[in-house]
């Protein structure tokens, strides 16, 4: 299969509809729809129910969305990560791209970059500070070489990993709340307080889930949000770093771990990467 076939699939499957996708594409639908049949045949398999109504995905045409999802993201990842190692064997740049969640593991983030630095043939970091859940799609797209991911939050599938430390979870509250003097609390307390709902965060198609909770985008509007009474919100307990007068921190027993890991493409033969989890683990 080429990679033009696959966006054309891609393209369909996601819009449900060959005159959308076709708008998407910037082509006509007559060729659009001799494509998707050629595919078809070739695979000898039926990807899309066609009806008077619209498209719906078969079985099949399920498992090539996923698969062509991520082989044109490896496409696109091999294609950044190529213009960027010539680029900076061209202008002396950053040598590796370490991406890392703006506002969490900010000391770990330190120690690494310093532990790095010591070690011999060190290159330039080039840090990217990422929104909520953007460092796993960073890596993926190629925009980094390495990056750091908070398991349950980032999918770390596909990806080599180490562990660097596992950590229990806290609530953040204005610290005249009532709850702020609790020695510790429970999910259900927390998710219960009507007066401080949950924070909704973008998913990854950069929509927010319903609910209460006020959106957010990032560690320092959440902040601001908690010390105005407006929200709570439940985060690893290094978030305490992150503390200013009027907020409080009280442990959440029943909130899942997070495990910090340091990830990395497993085709990945650059040294620097290998020098940079090598740093990571020793801290």
């Amino acid at each position: 299969m080429e990679t033009r076939e696959l966006r054309y699939f891609v393209a369909v499957a996601e819009e449900l509809h060959f005159g959308r996708a076709a708008h998407r594409l910037g082509m006509a639908q007559p060729p659009l729809s001799r494509a998707i049949a050629a595919l078809e045949r070739r695979l000898d398999a039926d990807l899309l129910h066609r009806t008077h109504r619209g498209v719906t995905l078969t079985d099949a045409g399920s498992v090539l969305l996923r698969e062509a999802r991520a082989a044109l993201e490896a496409v696109e990842a091999a294609e950044r990560r190529t213009r960027r190692t010539a680029l900076a064997a061209a202008t002396d740049g950053p040598a590796v791209v370490l991406a890392a969640k703006a506002g969490a593991s900010a000391e770990l983030l330190a120690k690494l970059l310093d532990a790095y630095a010591a070690e011999p043939g060190a290159v330039t970091v080039d840090v990217l500070l990422c929104g909520p859940g953007q460092q796993e799609k960073v890596l993926r797209d190629g925009r980094a070489d390495v990056a750091l991911l908070h398991s349950p939050f980032d999918d770390t599938a596909g990806f080599d990993t180490e562990e660097l430390f596992t950590e229990g979870q806290i609530a953040i509250l204005p610290s005249g709340h009532p709850l702020a003097v609790r020695p510790h609390l429970t999910l259900a307390e927390v998710t219960g307080l009507p007066d401080l709902p949950l924070p909704r965060w973008p998913r990854r198609d950069g929509t927010f889930p319903d609910g209460p909770g006020p959106q957010v985008r990032d560690h320092t509007q959440l902040l601001e949000l908690i010390g105005l009474g407006r929200a709570c919100a439940v985060v690893p307990g290094s978030g305490r770093v992150q503390l200013r007068e009027g907020l409080a921190a009280v442990p959440v027993l029943d909130a899942p771990p997070v495990t910090t890991v340091i990830a990395w493409p497993p085709h990945s033969r650059s040294t620097a990467v290998a020098g940079l989890v090598r740093a990571a683990t020793g801290v």
